[in-house]
């Protein structure tokens, strides 16, 4: 289930792209707190989208088959470019990490996949945090719930 998810959210991020047909996302990865330990961390380009696994607690319908309420976290990691502040020269370049959350948002809002294995539907935001303590990189956070059948019988 995880590796179906994960790779479907992958494929469907590096669709998103720019003017010239480049895909914005420039690094994707499983989390593992790479922003709190940058100096150990193999250097990545930005945007990145780490994604985490929140826990899941399966119900079984029967037959092999459960189902479950699945919560992926993004961890959406963009370089800090400047200052917010109102009549800054970096203001609107700076609040472009928003559009950036935006456009995820909306790029993954009823994605679904099914591998004959796993199925999963309705992914929804259901979170968000913005990062307001940073340094160089920014760490914004983007919650998404969908619904997991599994079918543990298959192979």
């Amino acid at each position: 289930m995880r590796r179906f998810l994960y790779l479907s959210l992958i494929d469907r991020l590096k669709q998103m792209t720019d003017k010239t047909g480049e895909p914005v996302i420039k690094t994707f990865d499983l989390w593992n707190e790479q922003v709190e330990f940058i100096e150990q961390e193999e250097v990545f380009d930005t945007p990145a989208i780490f994604i985490e696994f929140m826990p899941v607690k399966w119900n079984t319908l029967g037959a092999g088959t459960q189902r479950a309420d699945a919560t992926i976290r993004l961890h959406i990691i963009t370089p800090w470019d400047g200052s917010t502040r109102d009549g800054s020269q970096f203001q609107q370049q700076s609040l472009e990490r928003f559009d950036l959350l935006d456009r995820i948002d909306r790029h993954l809002f009823n994605l679904t996949g099914s591998n004959r294995q796993t199925e999963f539907n309705m992914f929804r935001r259901t979170g968000s945090s913005t990062n307001h303590n940073h340094e160089e990189l920014v760490e914004d956070i983007s919650d998404y719930t969908c619904m997991v059948m599994d079918n543990i019988r298959k192979e």
